[in-house]
């Protein structure tokens, strides 16, 4: 817009007109003269042409580098289908877990057996009870070379998986099979179906260092925090405690009082896991009819999150790297649920990441190979054991370190 023009047709041609009165001529000239150097503009407003184009390529604010995570690709169908006959059926039992050595431990009935994922795939047969069993529960020592197994005539054994030998049997607490174990260094946690849970010192004689009375039925989970001071207890009595070890009671010094009883669940709770990267994080499922995974904050007892999957939720296993929760459900072939079987959920959104299907029947059973990376999955209706690579990611490997020359001449072969 051309300002001058404007000012001069706004003010000072009004003062023209109005100064003098013009002659015909001097009237012709004026025209004349308006055209010629105002184009017969009329308009006060008028704009110019069009405003040139940006240069391009020009940026005003300083050039930032997003770095965007590509998305891992996730396979939906197991690396690996292995038979388990004599798999027990049984949702609220423990009869799968993975050593820190790499080794499967899965019992099949009245025996166990072991699968060596490092060496090929190596399957041993480790031990076998005749009267006292079938085997209810299996537990790796954080060593990785013992094992403790839970019978269903109250009795705990413990093995070393290296010699194949029997170290000792832990008698005297339980009066019904044991469900349920947990290791914390040196500490065994043993619930049986009677709802009692002890603590067993195993390098002790007298074995039975501390009681916890809280739950009415069968005791389904038991997990110990990181810094082994909280441990988590879920039953068929719908009741989750978490448990502090300093809490003695007055009367007596064995028997541990709950930190915090929760009785937000609506179903029998099994499935528990400690969150690795954020301390005093605990997820729960709970079964039917509750259907949910909800999120604890153990220091005050509060409920996080809590979100409805839809089925049963058997187990439960965090990611070692990455905000994601992976969980096993019941499958339930009336109500259309046969393809969720194994889901995995990104935390906090719990948006749903990747199902893992596969199994005919449900999965109540979930170990987690020690470096986080592969997911192994048992269940007593379809008889398989599956292995699923990568569902938290692949597995680092190790860069060899370069060797340098210590000296001018190091890289010369020795004459001697």
């Amino acid at each position: 817009m051309d300002f001058d023009v404007a000012q001069y047709l706004m003010v000072d041609s009004k003062k023209e007109n109005t100064a003098r009165i013009l002659t015909s001529w001097q009237k012709a000239y004026m025209e004349r003269l308006t055209e010629v150097c105002l184009k017969n503009r009329t308009r006060i407003l008028a704009f110019g042409s069009k405003p040139l184009e940006p240069a391009e390529n020009i940026s005003w604010l300083p050039q930032r580098s997003w770095s965007v995570k590509p998305r891992r690709y996730i396979s939906q169908t197991a690396d690996k289908t292995l038979e388990a006959p004599d798999l027990t059926d049984d949702a609220y039992l423990n009869l799968l877990d993975w050593s820190s050595r790499n080794v499967l431990a899965i019992a099949l009935g009245h025996s166990l057996y072991l699968w060596d994922a490092s060496e090929g795939g190596a399957c041993s047969k480790l031990m076998s009870v005749a009267n006292n069993g079938p085997i209810t529960s299996v537990s790796w020592a954080p060593n990785g070379t013992h094992i403790a197994i839970g019978l269903r005539d109250s009795a705990v054994q413990l093995w070393d998986a290296t010699s194949s030998k029997q170290l000792r049997a832990l008698r005297g607490g339980h009066q019904s099979q044991v469900g349920s174990l947990a290791w914390d260094s040196h500490i065994l946690t043993t619930g049986d179906m009677d709802g009692l849970i002890f603590n067993n010192d195993v390098r002790l004689p007298s074995h039975m260092v501390e009681e916890y009375k809280g739950h009415d039925l069968e005791v389904c989970g038991l997990k110990w925090s990181s810094s082994g001071q909280q441990l988590a207890s879920g039953g068929d009595d719908k009741l989750l405690h978490i448990w502090d070890r300093r809490m003695a009671s007055e009367r007596n010094g064995r028997q541990n009082q709950w930190l915090y009883r929760l009785d937000d669940h609506r179903g029998t709770v099994k499935a528990l896991a400690w969150c690795p990267f954020q301390r005093n994080l605990l997820a729960s499922g709970g079964g039917n009819p509750d259907r949910c995974i909800k999120f604890w904050n153990t220091c005050t007892g509060s409920c996080l999150k809590s979100m409805d999957t839809g089925s049963h939720v058997c187990a439960l296993l965090w990611s070692k790297t990455e905000g994601e929760l992976l969980s096993s459900h019941e499958v339930d072939w009336m109500e259309g649920d046969s393809q969720r079987q194994l889901i995995l959920w990104e935390y906090p959104s719990m948006g749903m990441v990747a199902e893992l299907v596969g199994h005919t029947s449900t999965a109540p059973f979930m170990a987690q190979s020690p470096d986080g990376c592969r997911v192994a999955s048992a269940s007593g209706g379809d008889q398989t054991l599956r292995i699923w690579n990568n569902v938290f990611g692949k597995p680092e490997t190790k860069k060899k370190p370069i060797s340098k020359p210590l000296g001018p001449f190091a890289s010369l072969n020795s004459i001697r």
